[in-house]
């Protein structure tokens, strides 16, 4: 852990993450924008992400890049080709005359797809069975990657940071949390192989380590290298945060440049990444057939009674990571006020990244800094989350809604 010091940080003043130097210590967290329909940036994308480098932030996150067709989970999420470049650029250079850095996450949804890819009804995953989540869409079962398939997708992944690069990124972020192909490894709750990927911790980190190392020598002295990592399955039978703490000790070695703490996972306990439970009135009104709507009926069943939100939920599983590594970390879930940010950096975190928060105001980093307000009037409703799937991509339901013709126009076109 860095050591501590009598002087807290500025929530305002400089990071260096690897290559990329930040203006100040807050992000905006990659989180799904629902603002590709063609499976190509828009303008709806670059403006979402122009307002929050314009409202203040370090950098800014565009969420879910899928590293090839495989890799979506569903049809009209972005996949990082040569045909989304152009319209990429147009969103960095955005970013970048406001001043603020972008950074591209990247990711496989392994067998967390709502798709049927070449015919197949059974996606690449850590072990082969069930498919619990492709079960509501058709895809019934999902198969154990082979060493070959692991060296496929971690050139896919290699590639696409290069690409990243291409399209003017500062910095790509490994998805590696949330229920996805990287955590389907690292998770016990999805890996039960028995061969040299699966076991203890130390085993299952050890292909999303692979898939970082090629990134990192694809793009590393170039840009920096960031993963997202949860801290907790937040499920009985899940990782806890000693074993993430493992796990992270080992992506620091492999030489991560910052490590994004999350939690929870999609199917088992989405309720815990959020810390709230989900709006699923919004969610089953959203839903594209009647399995979807019966998996969100369950998602009910099994949501916590006692959930309620308070700030930091996740402070104390990241304490642990904190203790565990030197390298630099990024807080998330529940941060509400600068307060909150001024308490996390003066515990050891070199950052924070805010989701919610920005959506319900982009401009909240700078009415931080000028003190025109301190805290946040989201209330963490996550009705935003429903909104990924609205024409107009995500929105805050207290706010002005998203202009859907911005959604049917692409980055790069002429207008």
């Amino acid at each position: 852990m860095p050591e501590q010091t009598s002087t807290i940080l500025s929530p305002f003043s400089p990071l260096q993450i690897g290559p990329l130097v930040l203006r100040n210590r807050i992000i905006k967290a990659g989180a799904n924008e629902g603002m590709t329909p063609q499976g190509l940036p828009t303008k709806a994308l670059v403006k979402h992400h122009r307002d929050v480098a314009a409202g203040g932030v370090g950098m800014t996150t565009v969420a879910y890049a899928a590293v090839a067709q495989a890799g979506l989970t569903f049809s009209h999420q972005l996949c990082l080709d040569a045909a989304t470049v152009p319209h990429l650029r147009v969103l960095t250079d955005a970013v970048h005359r406001e001043g603020a850095a972008a950074c591209l996450q990247i990711t496989h949804a392994g067998s967390f797809t709502m798709m049927r890819h070449g015919g197949s009804r059974a996606p690449l995953t850590a072990s082969t069975g069930l498919n619990a989540f492709g079960v509501m869409y058709g895809v019934f079962f999902q198969r154990a990657m082979r060493e070959a398939d692991m060296s496929l997708i971690a050139t896919q992944f290699a590639d696409a940071a290069r690409l990243a690069r291409e399209a003017g990124f500062d910095a790509v972020e490994i998805h590696m949390g949330h229920g996805y192909l990287l955590n389907q490894f690292l998770s016990p709750l999805s890996n039960r192989r028995r061969d040299r990927f699966g076991g203890d911790a130390e085993s299952r980190v050890r292909f999303p380590a692979m898939v970082l190392r090629q990134v990192k020598d694809a793009v590393g002295a170039d840009m920096a290298v960031c993963c997202k990592l949860s801290v907790t399955d937040g499920a009985p039978g899940g990782n806890t945060a000693d074993d993430s703490a493992r796990m992270a000790r080992i992506l620091e070695g492999e030489g991560a440049d910052l490590l994004t703490l999350s939690g929870g996972r999609n199917v088992e306990s989405p309720w815990a990444l959020f810390g709230s439970a989900l709006p699923t009135a919004q969610m089953k009104a959203a839903a594209p057939h009647a399995l979807a709507k019966l998996g969100i009926m369950m998602l009910e069943k099994r949501t916590p009674k006692d959930l309620k939100f308070h700030e930091l939920y996740f402070l104390e599983a990241s304490r642990v990571m904190r203790q565990a590594v030197r390298m630099p970390l990024a807080y998330i879930g529940g941060v509400k006020s600068l307060e909150n940010v001024r308490q996390l950096l003066g515990e050891g975190f070199d950052c924070v990244a805010l989701a919610r928060v920005l959506i319900h105001d982009p401009a909240l980093v700078n009415h931080w800094r000028t003190g025109d307000v301190t805290g946040s009037a989201c209330d963490s409703c996550n009705a935003c989350v429903a909104k990924i799937y609205d024409p107009a991509g995500v929105c805050c339901v207290y706010g002005p809604p998203a202009d859907p013709t911005l959604t049917r126009i692409l980055a790069a076109a002429e207008v």
